[in-house]
């Protein structure tokens, strides 16, 4: 098949969990035998080669802007593909549900990966948030199919729109890296701080994080990793911290951040909004006992595999960050639970099994 993939920021990944999930299923599909061009935004990606892994890397002008960003590229991707011969055209983020119908105009079947609940998220403005709600309810007729990666996110279409969605879940690395530039270049050393992976948006509750791991009583550190291009204000707050012991790194990617996947003590999972949280699922693959905010979507990924707290406020969170701080084999023995739940659901061969028969049964090739 020819498959484009569009609504994302590009590959090589650089900034979230959309342009991760691409970077490990595009090649995948390549290595089956199959055309993908993944379209990327010219702000974010400095790729001067043709091909990324055997991918097409096509980058298209975007307007740099938080509210109009994806939904600018997202039209320009579906109208320079508008006349390029694509057997499936897959587009990423439910705000692009309206420029779905623009390649279905010339009879291109169109798959579309809705995320999560994005109007929840806190950074949104009432326009914002009302457009999120509106591309929800265009998502259920305009493409041809949509896709979830969480089953709550399934079962919310299907009670609220009737729309049955395919789910399909995110996938876990395979096994952990044995470098250690990256710790070194921050002064860390294996198993001796507790990692912490997202967008620095206050419904990612980076600062909840950072309050609780403030009182802890340890020697370990906490490495927050992550940044936003709009949150300024909130990120400078962040790192107000006086507590020498949390540091802030920006964003990590590739090798870089492997490492810190796999040589952390336990990973927070600290997040209240969204589908299924890429980096839950690597902290996962990665080996880690996972201390997770009590929300559905993260019960669903980890089921008993990880430690879960209410997130009203800082003081339980670091009650429990206390407990896995004191406690090491009470870590060791959830580090292997996580890993045979892992092997079981959350195999990148597995989901890439799932986007290419789906793929196959819209475009009607086999």
């Amino acid at each position: 098949m020819k498959i484009a993939i569009m609504g994302i920021r590009g590959i090589p990944a650089n900034y979230g969990g959309f342009e991760t999930f691409i970077e490990n299923l595009a090649p995948r599909l390549v290595q089956r035998g199959h055309e993908v061009t993944v379209y990327g935004r010219s702000n974010i990606i400095d790729h001067n080669e043709e091909f990324y892994k055997g991918v097409r890397i096509k980058v298209l002008p975007t307007i740099s802007h938080k509210y109009l960003d994806t939904v600018a590229h997202t039209f320009v991707c579906t109208m320079a593909s508008f006349f390029t011969r694509y057997d499936v055209v897959f587009i990423c983020n439910s705000a692009n549900a309206l420029f779905t119908f623009i390649p279905r105009l010339m009879g291109k079947p169109v798959v579309l990966n809705v995320d999560g609940l994005e109007w929840k998220r806190q950074k949104w403005n009432l326009a914002g948030k009302a457009f999120y709600k509106i591309s929800e309810q265009l998502a259920t007729f305009l493409p041809n199919v949509i896709v979830s990666d969480a089953r709550d996110v399934e079962k919310y279409y299907q009670q609220k729109y009737h729309k049955k969605s395919v789910y399909i879940p995110y996938g876990a690395p395979e096994k952990k890296t044995e470098t250690k530039e990256t710790l070194q270049k921050f002064g860390l050393k294996p198993r001796d701080y507790v990692l912490y992976v997202s967008r620095m948006e206050p419904e990612n509750n980076a600062h909840k994080v950072v309050q609780a791991f403030e009182q802890a009583k340890t020697d370990k550190r906490l490495v927050m990793v992550g940044d936003a291009p709009y949150a300024t204000d909130y990120i400078r707050k962040l790192k107000s911290t006086k507590d020498e012991r949390i540091i802030f790194t920006g964003y990590v990617f590739g090798q870089g951040y492997r490492e810190l996947q796999s040589n952390a003590y336990f990973y927070v999972q600290a997040t209240e909004v969204g589908g299924t949280h890429p980096a839950l699922v690597e902290g996962m693959g990665y080996g880690n006992c996972v201390l997770a905010n009590d929300v559905p979507e993260h019960r669903e990924v980890l089921g008993k595999a990880g430690i879960f707290y209410n997130s009203h406020g800082p003081e339980v969170l670091y009650r429990k960050m206390q407990y896995l701080l004191d406690n090491p084999q009470v870590v060791d023995k959830y580090r292997q639970i996580v890993l045979e739940r892992v092997r079981r659901k959350y195999s990148w061969e597995a989901v890439t099994d799932d986007y290419e028969n789906l793929f196959y049964g819209v475009s009607r090739k086999r």
